[in-house]
């Protein structure tokens, strides 16, 4: 799921840099926006003895998707430090489940630079001016979708060769029994 979702938002910011970021935040927006009018209406619409309390919690989200729509720039600006980071997290994951994967196989050299390109891309987008938001998302797009690639890659090629609980709770009960045999 997480790599489907890096392949959809890495060609919408390839496919769209400058507009990208802005219809992004936007769509934050109107899902910050729809369930607060929802619970507006419906405290309005309640009769007044089944009414709960006020909708307080309604009325900040709705103000801060209308902040959302109305400002989208700021916001784009920002979310390109988030997208960034969760590149280099990404990246960082990647990394950690090659090293875990080297417990029950061996995983050469060449598995570990893409997601090394996809950390330096992280880190890129969070220590580069906002300025050049567009080359940023397009980099961060380009990025997303080797992540969603690599990602479909190491799993299909490494969770054919895990081993599955129960075989690794037999080996460890054979090791048992073959200690107090001794």
């Amino acid at each position: 799921m997480r790599a489907i979702c890096a392949l959809v938002i890495g060609l919408i910011f390839v496919l769209f840099p400058n507009e990208a970021g802005d219809y992004f935040v936007i769509t934050i927006g109107v899902v910050f926006l729809i369930p607060s009018l929802i619970s507006i209406v419906a405290y309005f619409t309640e009769k007044a003895e089944y009414r709960s309390s006020f909708p307080l919690l309604g009325i900040g989200s709705m103000l801060f998707g209308l902040w959302l729509i109305i400002m989208p720039d700021f916001f784009a600006d920002f979310l390109t430090y988030v997208l960034g980071f969760i590149l280099a997290m990404g990246g960082v994951q990647q990394i950690a489940s090659l090293m875990s994967a080297r417990r029950w196989m061996p995983v050469p050299v060449g598995f570990y630079v893409v997601p090394v390109l996809i950390l330096l891309a992280g880190l890129f987008a969070l220590f580069n001016p906002v300025g050049v938001r567009s080359t940023l998302f397009i980099i961060i797009g380009i990025s997303c979708m080797v992540y969603a690639c690599t990602e479909l890659f190491n799993w299909l090629k490494f969770s054919r060769r895990r081993p599955d609980a129960s075989s690794q709770l037999s080996r460890n009960q054979d090791i048992d029994d073959a200690e107090i045999v001794e």
